[in-house]
């Protein structure tokens, strides 16, 4: 089978398979009691069910098993590093379904994310630009522990954490694609699939499930994970700039965490406290509807896209110095533009 019919089985297997799984996991929701109340830093009114996200993980999961040939998709990884990924990506999954049923405290979702990242280095998966092994694994875990974070943070508005994570999977999707990465392509066509299938019933208004930890850390560690994998054999910049790119794809997450974290901070709050002073609910308390607000963030996430999309793909040093600066400066004036934000005031 040729790439391009390989991945549109698998982004069709994704998408109907978490499209069929999504009514399913409601019911097991309401079965299990697995359903998120509203109160004082809640925006939903009425009780919503959660485990979204174990439609998206089915979708994903059928759709690999379906179509993605991970055992011998590329020649720069051991079949062992498909286990790693699947396995990691499980133990975050169940983690976080623990926490949607249950309710874990913040140290327990660290040590379930550091397991999950323990995975794959232990099948040969991190991060390399360092040249110590040491420094690689440490960065290893906690960018995958920063992410699964990131992604969980962002999911405070209805279709926000998934169709953010859509488009970054959807940029990583590109990159592999353009770039050869026969591993990263068939898993970033697969997770934009399932999370394009969740987002029927999640997006707007009318959002009738949410994707729970389970949803949220799963994204993140899979992000996260084609992030690592991730790689430019053949542009000349070689480590000086190219290792920016997944940090440029998944820059709306990142600045959501360090936004809070530097608010919650300078306010003298723990920034693992939950609150409605994301960047969501300030562009909201700016005059934004909420739909309004998870569109710009689509819209920001897409040109973060397309920005490492021309770092990946240029060849002159000075274009992608150039980009990353612009990147920075508009994070920086973003944070700065946004903490004059008054967190206190009521959201329409």
């Amino acid at each position: 089978m040729s790439y391009p019919l390989q991945y549109l089985l698998i982004f069709s297997v994704a998408l109907g398979g978490a499209l069929l799984a999504t009514p399913g996991a409601k019911w097991v929701a309401h079965r299990l009691g697995v359903v998120d109340m509203p109160n004082a830093r809640k925006i939903h009114l009425n009780p919503i069910p959660l485990l979204g996200g174990l439609a998206i993980y089915v979708g994903f999961i059928i759709a690999v098993a379906v179509g993605g040939n991970l055992g011998r998709a590329a020649e720069n990884y051991s079949p062992w590093q498909a286990v790693g990924i699947l396995v990691g990506a499980t133990v975050v999954a169940l983690f976080g379904a623990w926490d949607d049923k249950y309710g874990l405290g913040p140290r327990a979702k660290l040590v379930g994310e550091a397991l999950g990242a323990l995975a794959l280095i232990a099948t040969g998966i991190s991060v390399e630009f360092l040249h110590n092994d040491i420094l690689d694994y440490a960065v290893t875990i906690l960018w995958v522990v920063g992410i699964c974070n990131a992604i969980n943070l962002m999911d405070n508005m209805n279709g926000l954490a998934g169709g953010v994570s859509a488009v970054a999977s959807l940029f990583f999707f590109t990159l592999a694609a353009l770039n050869s990465q026969a591993l990263v392509a068939p898993l970033s066509i697969a997770l934009f699939g399932a999370c394009i299938g969740f987002l029927r019933y999640n997006f707007g208004h009318t959002a009738s499930i949410f994707m729970g930890d389970t949803g949220s850390l799963f994204l993140g560690f899979m992000l996260a994970t084609v992030g690592i994998k991730l790689n430019f054999p053949h542009n000349p910049l070689g480590g000086e700039v190219v290792w920016l790119v997944p940090v440029i794809v998944l820059a709306v997450p990142i600045f959501d965490t360090t936004l809070v974290t530097i608010s919650r901070l300078r306010r003298h709050i723990s920034p693992a406290t939950p609150g409605k002073d994301h960047f969501s609910h300030r562009l909201v308390r700016l005059g934004m509807s909420r739909r309004e607000a998870v569109m710009f963030i689509y819209l920001i996430a897409t040109l973060l896209g397309v920005a490492a999309l021309v770092i990946s793909q240029t060849s002159s040093l000075p274009i992608a110095l150039t980009t990353v600066a612009v990147v920075v400066a508009a994070g920086l004036y973003g944070l700065w533009r946004l903490e004059q934000v008054d967190v206190n005031a009521p959201m329409p």
